[in-house]
């Protein structure tokens, strides 16, 4: 929550906020995301405007997660765009079209939650190139890049295999 009585309610006076805030609860996807408490860095300016109060600037922070191909452990770092106006609670503006303030207060929290999470790639991953695990055994394939296995007939077709085998023994 962002206290904005210093900022008056007339249009045009603005003021720059910095701070750090802890991470909400599930800021993120199954596979990646912002660590509950994690720290999250705000560079915001508040410009009161006739509605309200325009918030714009960026949050940035770790995501913690996993490559989606090889399951290997991956860190990142994100920078999300803010860029939200929050109406006095007295506007006409229906909640669809604006976040509402509450008193004087903003709450950063749904707005982080929609840029962040938006931002998140759908299927991260450790390098772009990363060539996953081995279907038969497992391995990371880019812990053994020559990896292979003898090649096995599947067991469903080892009754055809058979029958091949009779069919070059008679030529």
């Amino acid at each position: 929550m962002i206290d904005t009585h210093e900022l008056t309610r007339r249009a045009g006076f603005q003021r720059e906020v910095t701070f750090t805030a802890a991470a909400p609860v599930d800021l993120g996807i199954d596979v990646i995301g912002v660590p509950e408490g994690d720290p999250i860095q705000f560079d915001l300016r508040l410009e009161s405007v006739v509605e309200g109060v325009l918030v714009t600037g960026t949050a940035s922070g770790r995501l913690v997660g996993e490559c989606a191909r090889c399951l290997v452990d991956i860190e990142d770092e994100f920078l999300a765009d803010v860029q939200e106006l929050y109406v006095y609670p007295e506007s006409d503006a229906e909640p669809d079209e604006a976040s509402r303030m509450e008193g004087d207060l903003i709450d950063l929290e749904p707005v982080l939650r929609d840029q962040v999470v938006l931002a998140l790639p759908f299927q991260p991953l450790c390098t772009d190139d990363c060539p996953g695990l081995c279907p038969e055994c497992g391995v990371r394939l880019a812990d053994e890049p020559g990896h292979t296995h003898q090649e096995r007939t599947d067991p469903r077709w080892a009754a055809l295999d058979g029958l091949l085998r009779q069919d070059d023994q008679k030529n």
